[in-house]
């Protein structure tokens, strides 16, 4: 074989080595900062989690706040959206409304979100309007690319910092009330972090909600 043609030949294996070296290192990098990112995610929301159930074992709610609200008025709130809108409660009245409380966060919010799309698109038509209102604390360029990111549509209200007390202090993520058409609330799921509000079981509770009438 012509020594040139070799040098070429071993220079090319050479370079298809060093770019199969390269594509791997990327891959292993990405999926370590994955990991790193989820198990993140996951102390966060066992903290979460471990506040809620130490008060909940002492008798309390969260911010000292009734937490059930089954069968109460939704309590109201006018929030800015991301598009810097004022949006309340009220102006929903005679709608079925899924308040859900979420954080950039929270895996299981995350996981959720994309699911709340798609019967945000399915049952709008019934009137149903979906709010997510965030619970963190965090730049709303943050809230914004995270919401591009998963391709949520439907509004997303940025916390005050008091909307969770009235709420229960939302201690647990995601949290979801479902608001009937008279602004009282039909029912209160804790969330995937529980074991609870599978996708068919989110879908379930919105069917309800809309073919509730009111109290």
């Amino acid at each position: 074989m012509d020594s040139g043609l070799g040098r070429k030949l071993a220079l090319l294996a050479m370079m298809v080595v060093g770019i199969t070296l390269l594509i791997w290192a990327g891959v292993h990098n990405a999926r370590d900062r994955r990991q790193a990112q989820q198990a993140e995610d996951d102390k966060k929301n066992m903290q979460v989690r471990m506040v809620s159930e130490e008060k909940q074992a002492s008798g309390e709610a969260g911010d000292g706040t009734e937490a059930n609200l089954t069968g109460k008025p939704a309590p109201p709130f006018t929030l800015v959206d991301l598009d810097g809108r004022k949006v309340s409660l009220a102006q929903f009245k005679g709608k079925p409304v899924m308040v859900n409380f979420w954080a950039t966060w929270c895996g299981p919010c995350k996981l959720e979100m994309p699911w709340l799309e798609e019967f945000h698109k399915r049952y709008d038509a019934q009137g149903l309007v979906i709010l997510g209102v965030t619970s963190d604390e965090v730049p709303k360029t943050l809230v914004a690319s995270t919401v591009k990111k998963l391709g949520v549509t439907y509004p997303i209200l940025l916390t005050d910092g008091k909307v969770e007390k009235p709420y229960g202090g939302v201690e647990g993520l995601p949290e979801s009330f479902y608001v009937d058409r008279t602004g009282t609330v039909l029912m209160e799921t804790a969330g995937i972090h529980d074991g609870e509000g599978g996708k068919d079981e989110i879908e379930a509770n919105i069917k309800k909600l809309i073919a509730s009438g009111g109290r």
